[in-house]
């Protein structure tokens, strides 16, 4: 069993957090009691399973009837319950007979919280997004129990590209608008309802060197839920451009970010500060009225950083990535909270913001096997440990050695002088 040594955290708030990861695995962490409670895992949903990882993942924190969908690397999109982890509806993307999921894969999922007029009270719209560019509305109605039968609604496709590939899609607030982007695709916004793109970014134009940097987008997010015009966008070059298609087609503002490119952006709930993260684990806020960076969240992540979460009622976010990290910040200060490690690599983290925190405090009981009993400790390998003890021992070992030999030379010197 691996040793493991303490790290001084302050702790979390009562929260609940899902993370995602390769294997297709859900994991459940929650933070119970008073502040400074540590977050444990207390639930595990699904089978390990390389072809079920999930690529992305929406949450619908409705207090009557919350859902939450993924969308996997099979090519399947499932309805879960949030709260037990029970699959309500399993959707394929298979267009044909010969329809391959890795040749057309997901890289955008939003499930909308608003209902619509002509649907149901069970039925739910979700938007999802391919790396060739096909977009598609379609509503789903939630069997009241598994013996059901499901029924589809309307659908609703277009292709949001010509060329290139989508790495990066979000819904604005109000959910009327999303944005697009990706290798080779310049970042532009369509509306929902009519399906028709309304406005389209310039490329940027040549350096001081006379070189055209490649339209590479990472990650985006829109900055205020009630304007669908000012969102940041993340690019594999290490900048940061903020758009308003109120004002012009260019960036109005853009600054570089240390020298990874950007795999991260997330949005405050003041509508001006973003929160990056890169592919060399730095994370950091930035003042978007300035363009000024506040500073960095202090502590190092290992790995690059795939998914950062703002929380909506305490200043806390989460972010994780390929370190197999769970990280919990204080946004304010900056600080880490807490840390836990869930073994492998993370892809998405959402925030449960209707979690109470009414029973019993979380225990080590609560935390299931193979997982790591606690998230403030780090994992030291125990083949280190004995590679060190050996050094320790060689060196002890020989110290005796010279020890031996000097007080051997001291006897034999004064049997010299005794026979003398």
């Amino acid at each position: 069993m691996p040793r493991t040594s303490a790290v001084e955290c302050s702790g979390c708030p009562p929260i609940r957090a899902l993370t995602f990861d390769v294997l297709g695995l859900v994991k459940v962490i929650e933070a119970r009691g008073k502040q400074g409670r540590v977050p444990n895992v207390v639930e595990r949903w699904g089978e390990p399973d390389s072809s079920r990882c999930v690529l992305a993942a929406s949450i619908n924190n409705s207090k009557t009837d919350p859902f939450l969908a993924v969308a996997r690397k099979s090519g399947l999109i499932e309805v879960l319950n949030p709260l037990n982890g029970d699959l309500c509806v399993s959707i394929s993307n298979a267009a044909g007979a010969d329809f391959r999921p890795e040749d057309d894969a997901f890289v955008g999922l939003h499930i909308f919280k608003k209902q619509r007029l002509e649907l149901s009270s069970r039925s739910h719209t979700l938007l999802s997004c391919t790396t060739k560019g096909n977009a598609s509305v379609r509503s789903v109605e939630v069997p009241k129990s598994p013996m059901d039968s499901i029924s589809s609604g309307s659908s609703t496709t277009w292709n949001v590209c010509a060329s290139g590939n989508i790495l990066c899609s979000k819904v604005d607030g109000n959910e009327n608008y999303a944005l697009f982007g990706g290798k080779g695709v310049e970042v532009n916004v369509w509306d929902l309802e009519k399906c028709t793109k309304i406005w389209t970014a310039k490329s940027p134009a040549k350096n001081s060197l006379g070189i055209l940097t490649p339209t590479w987008f990472t990650s985006a997010t829109f900055l205020n839920k009630d304007d669908h015009c000012k969102f940041a966008a993340g690019t594999n070059s290490h900048q940061v451009r903020i758009y308003d298609i109120s004002a012009q087609r260019g960036p109005v503002m853009s600054f570089d970010f240390r020298e990874s490119p950007i795999k991260a952006v997330s949005e405050d709930l003041d509508g001006h500060t973003i929160y990056l993260g890169n592919g060399s684990g730095d994370l950091a806020s930035v003042d978007i009225r300035t363009g000024k960076l506040l500073g960095c969240f202090l502590g190092k992540c290992s790995g690059s950083i795939r998914s950062i979460a703002r929380h909506p009622e305490h200043p806390v976010i989460a972010s994780c990535g390929l370190d197999s990290y769970l990280r919990f910040w204080d946004i304010k200060s900056r600080q880490l909270l807490s840390a836990v490690f869930l073994k492998q690599h993370l892809t998405n983290v959402v925030f449960d913001s209707n979690f109470s925190d009414e029973g019993v405090t979380g225990t080590a009981a609560d935390t299931p096997p193979n997982e790591a009993p606690d998230g403030n400790e780090i994992i030291v390998d125990e083949e280190e440990l004995l590679l060190v003890k050996r050094k320790k021992a060689s060196k002890e070992h020989k110290g005796s050695k010279k020890l031996k030999s000097k007080k051997k030379s001291k006897r034999l010197k004064g049997e010299s002088i005794d026979t003398s």
